[in-house]
């Protein structure tokens, strides 16, 4: 998911924002949380067979490791302003519509970075097959969209 190797991230600042809060949360809350549930299983005894400390622990591996996800994805962050690119042209942070060939009902995605991107809320991924075949076309432009799933030729009726 994320692409450490790329080292850039691109993001809405409201990604940006969500990324930050999310960060403070783990180090402020959820990491004094997950401490006090070792103290507390510790003191059940024997270590080996502990199931709350192991479950705890693991607890710790996983906000540590979401820690060092979202350090380094803001540290290569790079804020898109959307609103500095040409209004018909899809880009980082826009709103596209588009009509699939042969269909009547139109859809709507949010291109986000890859670090904020939410299928069910309509945010696809910058890297999604759909978003790298409409980035930098623009509205009326008719895009062939290659998927795992097969090919589909779109027309975009939209862009905000």
């Amino acid at each position: 998911m994320y692409e450490m190797a790329d080292k850039v991230f691109p993001m809405t600042a409201e990604g940006k924002e969500k990324l930050e809060n999310e960060l403070n949360e783990l180090k402020t809350v959820k990491r004094q949380q997950v401490i006090e549930r070792i103290k507390i299983a510790r003191g059940f005894g024997d270590l080996s067979e502990n199931s709350e400390y192991e479950s705890a622990k693991d607890e710790q591996s996983q906000v540590e490791t979401r820690i060092s996800q979202i350090e380094e994805m803001l540290h290569y962050a790079q804020v898109i302003d959307s609103s500095k690119i040409d209004p018909d042209e899809v880009s980082i942070g826009k709103d596209v519509t588009f009509l699939e060939d042969g269909e009547d009902d139109p859809e709507t995605y949010t291109i986000v970075g890859s670090a904020e991107s939410d299928p069910a809320a309509g945010k696809i991924s910058n890297d999604s097959p759909i978003a790298k075949a409409l980035l930098g076309k623009k509205k009326g432009d008719k895009v062939s969209i290659e998927t795992p799933g097969g090919s589909f030729e779109v027309t975009i009726t939209a862009v905000k």
